[in-house]
């Protein structure tokens, strides 16, 4: 008898939460790469954030869903980073957020989690991708629906694009 797999021991709304954060680590990195390290410091007015406090928000979004899953209601505001610094912190806190979500401990609340920490950090990639435009360090646009994205990828490396266009 073969076993069943650990994506169908998990409620339906911990795999498609689990599958949205793989989602969003490949648009995220779709966002970040080949951006250069000045992007980082762009600010497109003074009152905006610049990328680098983007992802310094985005890092402490996926801090708090971590606690969010045991129940618990912590927030931490970090400083931004350098660039390749604050790009690796996010996707560390991601990996750290998917690892708890397919872990054996019940997931508090998935339905609050997508609304609230996982829906932000996709505004916020949007704003990296519009923030890129803006910076003049443009990206290719990508059928996103095409996309090679993978429950449990959610790492900075991704499957290369299927289907780009300008």
């Amino acid at each position: 008898m073969t076993q069943p797999s650990p994506w169908n021991m998990r409620s339906p709304e911990v795999n498609l939460l689990r599958h949205t954060v793989a989602a969003l680590a490949y648009r995220c990195s779709r966002a970040v790469d080949g951006a250069p390290a000045e992007f980082g410091s762009f600010r497109a007015s003074p009152k905006t954030r610049t990328p680098c406090e983007i992802l310094a928000h985005m890092g402490d979004l996926f801090d708090w869903a971590l606690q969010l899953a045991d129940g618990k209601h912590v927030w931490h505001n970090s400083p931004a980073l350098e660039w390749d610094a604050a790009t690796a912190r996010f996707f560390a806190a991601l990996e750290a957020f998917d690892r708890r979500l397919d872990s054996d401990e019940p997931v508090r609340d998935p339905e609050a989690l997508f609304q609230g920490p996982v829906a932000d950090a996709l505004t916020h990639v949007g704003q990296l991708a519009m923030l890129r435009h803006m910076a003049g360090c443009k990206m290719r646009g990508e059928n996103y629906f095409a996309a090679n994205i993978r429950t449990g990828v959610v790492g900075v490396r991704q499957a290369p694009p299927v289907q780009e266009f300008d």
